[in-house]
Parts: C-alpha cells; sequence; structure tokens
C-alpha cells in the first residue's frame, strides 16, 4: 500500500507490507492472530488494517485496544501518528480517537482490569483490534466480541484481528484457541450453534505466524540482542514457540535432562496395581471450571493423576455451573469400583456464609472432604519439587493422557505481575488448585544427593614419601 485514493485524492502512505503483513491484510477469516515472535510488525500492520478497512468503508469505526493506555500510547497511537498521512484524517487526544474524513473513526481503548470491559457495555463495534491478546482473559474477549454488530445498512461483516507473542495471563486459552486448533496459516473453521435462532453458523479462524526474521525494516542488532536471552524468552520473542514463555512457571514440565525421554510426565492409562493407595482433590467453581483429581500413589510414594472430572463447557475458564449435589453425584459415578476414597479439598468449601456449606451439602450424597492445606507458595513449591526430573529421567510425579486439562492449563500457567512468587490467579489455574490440594497432603522433599569427596589426608601408603586421600 503505497498510495490510496480517498474521495478522489491520490495520497501516498509509506507502507510496503512484507509478505506475513500481506497474509494478515488479505485474510478472509472471521478472527486472526498474528505474530507469535518479537520484531514481525504487529503494531504497524494493526494500524494499517484497521485504516485499511476504515477507508473503504465509509462511517464505520474500528476499536483498538491495549491492555494499559501507557502502552496504547506509545504502540498503536504512536504508530497512527507516525503512519497516517494528515490529509485524511486528524487525532484527537482527548478523545483517544483518529477522526478520517470519510466519517470513519480509529478509536484507540484500553482494558486494564477485567471490569473495564463493561465501559464497552453499549459500543457498536465495527473492526475489533487487540494487540497483544496474551494481556487479556478470555472473559474480555468474549465480552468484547459481544460488542461486535453493525447496521445492515453499513453492508460490511464485522472482524477481529488481534496480534501477540507467546507469554501473559492469557497465553493458555490464546494458544488452546488460535494455535492447538490446526496448522498456522490455514483457516479453520468453528461451528457455533443459536439455539435462539435454531441456526448454525461458521466462524473461520487462522493463525498467521511472522518473526522478526521476516522484517526487512529490523536491523541484525535486534536479532543478536533476542538470542541472548534467556532460552525460554528467546524461544518465544525468537522463534514464537508457543511452548515455552517468558514467566512461565513450571519449567521442569517435559523438561527432562535426557532428551530421549522429554514430555516423561504424560504416559498412557494403565491399571492400577491393588496395592497402591488412592486418593481425590478438589477445586470447587460454578461459573468457573470446578476441577477433580484422583491420584495413586506407588511404592517409592511417586504420585499418578489417573482420572480427572474438569467442570468447563469446553471454553477455556467458562464453568459448568452445577450444584454441589451434582458435582457429589458425578464423583460417586466415576470411582464407583475404587474402594473407599478420601479427599482433600480448598477450605473455603466449608464455608456458611451462604446458608448450607458446599461440603455439608456434598457430605449428604457420600462424598467426604478434609481440609487440604491451603499455602499456596509451599502448594507451588510441592508441583516444582514433583514435575522435577532426577538425573535418570523420572519424576516423582505422571500425568494420564487421559487428564487433558491439567496437561493443557498447569505449563501455561504464568507468574503473577504483583505476587512474583505466586501464579497469576487470573489464569486458568483451577487444575493447579487441586493439585495443590493433593500434593500439599502428602509433602515431597527431594532428596540431597551424597556427594562424595576426596580430601587430602597424611596418611601412610606404600610409597611412603607420598600421602593419600581418604573418601568423604
Amino acid at each position: 500500500m503505497q498510495f490510496l485514493v480517498v474521495i478522489g485524492m491520490k495520497i501516498r502512505i509509506n507502507y510496503r507490507p512484507t509478505e506475513k503483513q500481506g497474509m494478515y491484510h488479505s485474510s478472509t477469516a472471521d478472527e486472526v492472530l498474528y505474530g507469535g515472535a518479537a520484531g514481525g510488525g504487529k503494531s504497524k500492520a494493526t494500524v494499517m488494517e484497521a485504516l485499511q478497512l476504515c477507508l473503504e468503508h465509509p462511517n464505520t469505526n474500528a476499536y483498538l485496544f491495549r491492555k494499559t493506555y501507557p502502552e496504547l500510547r506509545d504502540t498503536l497511537i504512536a504508530e497512527a501518528m507516525n503512519s497516517i498521512p494528515k490529509e485524511i484524517g486528524k487525532y484527537n487526544d482527548s478523545k483517544k480517537t483518529y477522526f478520517l474524513i470519510n466519517g470513519s473513526e480509529l478509536r484507540f481503548r484500553y482494558c486494564q482490569s477485567e471490569n473495564d470491559r463493561f465501559k464497552y457495555q453499549g459500543a457498536e463495534i465495527h473492526w475489533l483490534f487487540i494487540d497483544e491478546l496474551t494481556h487479556f482473559s478470555k472473559t474480555v474477549y468474549d465480552y468484547l466480541k459481544t460488542r461486535l454488530r453493525a447496521n445492515k445498512r453499513l453492508g460490511i461483516k464485522p472482524k477481529v484481528r488481534c496480534t501477540s507473542n507467546p507469554g501473559g495471563v492469557g497465553h493458555g486459552w490464546v494458544k488452546a484457541y488460535f494455535i492447538d486448533i490446526g496448522e498456522p496459516f490455514k483457516i479453520h473453521e468453528r461451528q457455533i450453534e443459536s439455539k435462539t435462532l435454531g441456526k448454525t453458523q461458521i466462524k473461520k479462524i487462522q493463525y498467521i505466524p511472522a518473526y522478526a526474521t521476516d522484517n526487512p525494516h529490523i536491523t541484525d542488532d535486534y536479532i543478536f540482542e533476542l538470542e541472548q536471552k534467556p532460552e525460554a524468552l528467546k524461544k518465544a520473542l525468537l522463534f514464537g514457540d508457543w511452548n515455552v514463555f517468558e514467566g512461565q512457571v513450571f519449567t521442569e514440565w517435559m523438561n527432562s535432562p535426557n532428551p530421549e525421554r522429554r514430555y516423561t510426565h504424560v504416559i498412557e492409562p494403565f491399571r492400577i496395581p491393588d496395592g497402591w493407595h488412592k486418593f481425590r482433590s478438589f477445586d470447587y467453581g460454578y461459573s468457573r471450571p470446578f476441577s477433580v483429581g484422583w491420584w495413586a500413589v506407588d511404592y517409592d510414594g511417586r504420585l499418578y493423576r489417573y482420572r480427572e472430572w474438569y467442570g468447563c463447557t469446553g471454553e477455556p475458564n467458562v464453568g459448568l455451573k452445577l450444584s454441589p449435589t451434582e458435582i457429589a453425584k458425578g464423583i460417586k459415578e466415576r470411582e464407583a469400583g475404587d474402594g473407599n476414597i478420601i479427599g482433600f479439598a480448598d477450605p473455603s468449601i466449608w464455608s456458611k456464609d451462604r446458608g448450607e456449606s458446599v461440603a455439608d451439602i456434598m457430605l449428604k450424597e457420600g462424598v467426604t472432604w478434609l481440609k487440604a492445606d491451603n499455602d499456596r507458595l509451599n502448594g507451588k513449591m510441592q508441583v516444582h519439587n514433583r514435575l522435577k526430573f532426577d538425573e535418570n529421567g523420572i519424576p516423582m510425579l505422571y500425568v494420564f493422557s487421559t487428564c487433558k486439562d491439567s496437561i493443557r492449563t498447569i505449563p501455561n500457567l504464568p507468574y503473577s505481575e504483583t505476587k512474583v512468587e505466586d501464579i497469576d490467579t487470573d489464569a486458568e489455574d483451577h487444575a493447579y488448585d487441586d493439585w495443590r490440594y493433593a500434593l500439599m497432603s502428602r509433602p515431597y522433599t527431594p532428596s540431597i544427593p551424597i556427594v562424595k569427596k576426596q580430601i587430602p589426608y597424611p596418611f601412610r601408603t606404600n610409597d611412603e614419601n607420598q600421602g593419600g586421600f581418604m573418601t568423604w
């Protein structure tokens, strides 16, 4: 896009998209995620795509989001001020809006907290852009999409365009929604149903990876700088690796010192021997998912998560809204044949603030709980201890491959920005919480290997003129 005709004027715009940016601009998908690595030209592509849509369709609007206003000011607004010719529009700082001469508007907005999403309750968004999507929760993303609508007279189909690097509180759900759906570049289809209309609709979703090496405007110095970063940060920012990221809490996951034994936390199910002890753990949720885990302990004290029930609709972090009675009945059905199972649960289920406690309601159905130790930092350390591989590549905790929500959520947990030693509780941490309760019931301390040292000791050897060594 070097020249653009706007209301009879031929305007020069200094923008020649890269190959990946060109794919982003020409995508026919309803929702697109662009980026995955640093330096791929995400901010430039975002502003230029918003500008193009708004100029092609008079009297429409594009909402461009970042998490905070300083981020918005220093990236998207700065890019717009630098890239949009003054002949076709004017920026109003008090309204944080770029008014174009054809009646369209680029509205720069932020959504720093979960409640900030309600500021846009009455908005009619035609083109929704979110820069650094992993900084947002799925709740915010889904809510902003509810504002995506247009009057039929405009003759447009609203779109969602996002960019992001790996990492952040939304890493898990973004990875599940855009990355894990299938191969990159390909447009994938999701079928959604409307009970109100009695119809189904196909949503087209696409992930377009881009790297600094795709961007001719990036200098070699930037690449050299990324290569010097710690391994996780380098893989995320330089290579767009969604399996590791800066701020990842449980870096022990799938990080065996023996390359041939990678991924060995996840194993295929087998019949639990009769002599192994079994127990369960529970994190309660209603509008958020609940999580029940069943564990077996072998003769070495090693834990096996052999079953789980994750109360999720299928949308990340959205609960089934089952009552305590329904959950209790579901637990009894699932552990039929397991014998007498004892469980450990979050102490909050004994609260009677709203009447009869969750624990008392479940007890009526024959499901008994003991109060778990809810020490967050010690619980986190227990997860670290159990996941860590020994020198033979063997951890003290295995997960059956059928426990898909643990496998999905545990590796994607990020650190909190405010409580830096703890995980970010805005992330999808429900399976993790039930892990903590289970592991704190059987705390494990890694043994410290005995390192044999040789120290000089002046005892006589066969050579009378030579000292000797003793092993200690």
